[in-house]
C-alpha cells in the first residue's frame, strides 16, 4: 500500500512525515535549523539551510519505508520570503521570516498615505510587516536583490517546490500567495497595483496554481528519488484547517505553537474584510465534476503563545522543559489576579498593535512561579477567546467545538481553560500533525489516495474533548476576561515608533 509524505517546513525546524490511507502515521524525521537574528526586531533564515534540511530528513525517510510513495505534499511557514538567482539557483538574501518587524515604519508610512482601504479590499489583509509584500519590497529597496528576468521571488513552498523539480517549476497556489499581501483573493491573481505599490516585478513572481493537483515531479539533481508527483501545497494553518477536516462553515480550529492561529471556515463565497480579523484562501480543490472549489476564512494570528512558554524556559529559567509548564500552572487555582500580555513582538489578531510590547500586571510579594506559569497559559486562552468571539460577531457562523492540535495542545489543562473561556467544547484529535496530515491529504486527493474530502472527514479520530464548566460559572469567567482586557490596555502602543 503506498504512503503520501508531507513536507513540513516550520519556523524552527522541518519535517518529511508519512501517512497510510488511514491518515496514520508510518515514519517521521525532524531536523531544526538556525535562527539568525542581525538586528533588534529582524528575523532571518538560511534557505539553503531549509533546503538541505529538506532533503535530508526526506531521503532518510524514504530510505526506511517499506511501501512506495504515491505522492508529496508541502506545508510550510506563510509569509517568509526567499529571492532567488534562476540560472544558479542560490539565494540572493536571506529568507525574511514571518516574525520579522524591519519594515513597521514603512507599513505605517503606506497606511498615512491612505493604501490601507486598497489592501484590506484587494487581499483580506492588514498593513502590518507580517505579511511579505513589504519584505519583498526592502529586499529590492535595500536587500541588494536587483530586478531583473533571472530573479526569482516566493513564499517556502515555491522555494522547496523549485528545488524539488529541479529548478523547472516556479509555482504557489493560493493559501501561501494569499498571505503575501499582492494576490486578489477574489480572482486568485497577482494584483498589478499591489506589485506596483510595493516594487515587485511580477515576473519574478510564481504561477499560482490550485492547492491539490500535480505541480511536478521530483527531478534526479533534487537528491530524492526521480519522479515522484509533488501534488499538494498550503500553507501551515490552512494546512492544519485541511488535517483537521473543517470543511463546513463555521468549522474553527486553533493551532498552539510558537504562536496560534485561529482559522474558521467560512465557506466558497469570499467575505468583506472585518475589522481584527484576516480573510485569507483557505484552499483551492478540485470540486468532483470537474472544476475548482475555493473555499475562504478568517482567520486570527496570535504572535506570541507558545514562544512565551520558551520565555519561562530560556528567559527567565523557571522551568527546565516546556512540558513542565502545565503541572507548575495547575499547582495553583488561580493567578492572584497576576495577568500576563505576551506582545513581545507586538499584537496581531484581533488588535493588529506592532507596538504592544510584554506585560505583566498584578504582581505582589505572594506571587511565585506557579501564578506566573498560569499567567503565562491563561494568555494564550485569553487571545484565542479574544479572536473567536471576533469570528463569531463577524461570520454569523457559530462555533459549535474548537479542534486544537499544535505542541501546546497536549496540555490538558490549557484547553479545559480553553472550554471554558469559550463555552464550546474543544476536541483535540489523535493525529497531532494536523499541518503535515492536511498537505499529505491534499496531495493524495490529486493522486487518489482518497477519492474525497469525505474520506478525509471519515478518518479524524478523537483523543480527547473538554467540555466547559457550568452554565453557573460563566459570570466569573467572563470577570476573569475582562480583566485580561485592562492588561492589554496597558501593553497596547508601549513601544516607541522610529
Amino acid at each position: 500500500m503506498a504512503v503520501v509524505i508531507a513536507l513540513d517546513a516550520g519556523t524552527t525546524g522541518v519535517r518529511a512525515f508519512a501517512v497510510d490511507e488511514s491518515g496514520r502515521s508510518v515514519g517521521y524525521r525532524y531536523r531544526e535549523f538556525r535562527q539568525h537574528f542581525p538586528k533588534p526586531g529582524w528575523v532571518e533564515h538560511d534557505a539553503d539551510e531549509i533546503w538541505g534540511a529538506i532533503v535530508g530528513t526526506t531521503a532518510e525517510l524514504i530510505a526506511a519505508l517499506q511501501q512506495p510513495v504515491a505522492a508529496i505534499g508541502i506545508t510550510d511557514q506563510r509569509e517568509t520570503v526567499v529571492a532567488w538567482d534562476r540560472r544558479t539557483g542560490r539565494p540572493l538574501h536571506r529568507a525574511i521570516v514571518w516574525q520579522d518587524r524591519r519594515t513597521a515604519a514603512r507599513c505605517d508610512q503606506l497606511e498615512a498615505e491612505g493604501r490601507l482601504p486598497l489592501v484590506r479590499e484587494t487581499t483580506g489583509l492588514v498593513l502590518d510587516p507580517y505579511f511579505s509584500a513589504s519584505k519583498l519590497e526592502w529586499l529590492f529597496r535595500e536587500g541588494g536583490v536587483e530586478p531583473g528576468p533571472d530573479v526569482a521571488v516566493g513564499t517556502i513552498d515555491s522555494w522547496l517546490l523549485w528545488n524539488l523539480t529541479g529548478g523547472e517549476v516556479h509555482a504557489t497556489e493560493p493559501s501561501n500567495a494569499s498571505r503575501t499581501m499582492l494576490l486578489d483573493i477574489r480572482t486568485l491573481e497577482w494584483s498589478p497595483e499591489l506589485c506596483d505599490l510595493f516594487g515587485v516585478p511580477a515576473g519574478a513572481l510564481p504561477e499560482v496554481r490550485p492547492s491539490s493537483g500535480r505541480f511536478g515531479v521530483t527531478h534526479e539533481r533534487s537528491g530524492l528519488p526521480p519522479g515522484i508527483p509533488i501534488s499538494g501545497i498550503a500553507g501551515d494553518q490552512q494546512a492544519a484547517l485541511f488535517g483537521q477536516a473543517c470543511f463546513a462553515p463555521g468549522a474553527t480550529k486553533n493551532t498552539y505553537g510558537t504562536g496560534s492561529f485561529v482559522l474558521m471556515n467560512v465557506g466558497g463565497a469570499c467575505p468583506d474584510p472585518v475589522d481584527g480579523l484576516l480573510t485569507t484562501v483557505a484552499w483551492s480543490i478540485p470540486d468532483g465534476s470537474g472544476g475548482t472549489r475555493t473555499d475562504y476564512a478568517f482567520e486570527g494570528a496570535i504572535f506570541s503563545t507558545g514562544s512565551a512558554i520558551q520565555w519561562l524556559r530560556d528567559g527567565l529559567g523557571i522551568i527546565g522543559e516546556a512540558k513542565e509548564v502545565g503541572p507548575l500552572a495547575a499547582s495553583v487555582d488561580h493567578t492572584d489576579d497576576v495577568f500576563f500580555v505576551p506582545a513581545f513582538t507586538g499584537l496581531g489578531s484581533p488588535w493588529w498593535d506592532p507596538y504592544a510590547r510584554g506585560t505583566l500586571v498584578g504582581v505582589t510579594r505572594g506571587t511565585t512561579k506557579a501564578h506566573l506559569a498560569r499567567a503565562v497559559v491563561e494568555s494564550m486562552v485569553f487571545q484565542t477567546r479574544d479572536v473567536v468571539d471576533a469570528m463569531v460577531a463577524s461570520s454569523g457562523h457559530p462555533v459549535a467545538d474548537l479542534r486544537a492540535d499544535g505542541g501546546a495542545s497536549a496540555m490538558d489543562l490549557l484547553l479545559q481553560l480553553q472550554a471554558d473561556q469559550l463555552q464550546v467544547p474543544v476536541r483535540r484529535p489523535q493525529v497531532q500533525e494536523t499541518t503535515a496530515l492536511g498537505a499529505a491529504y491534499l496531495a493524495g486527493l490529486a493522486e487518489g489516495v482518497w477519492s474525497s474530502t469525505d474520506d478525509i472527514e471519515a478518518n479524524w479520530a478523537l483523543d480527547a474533548e473538554f467540555t466547559p464548566a457550568p452554565a453557573a460559572d460563566r459570570a466569573a469567567v467572563d470577570r476573569h476576561h475582562a480583566r485580561w482586557l485592562e492588561a492589554v490596555a496597558h501593553a497596547r502602543g508601549w513601544a516607541p515608533k522610529t
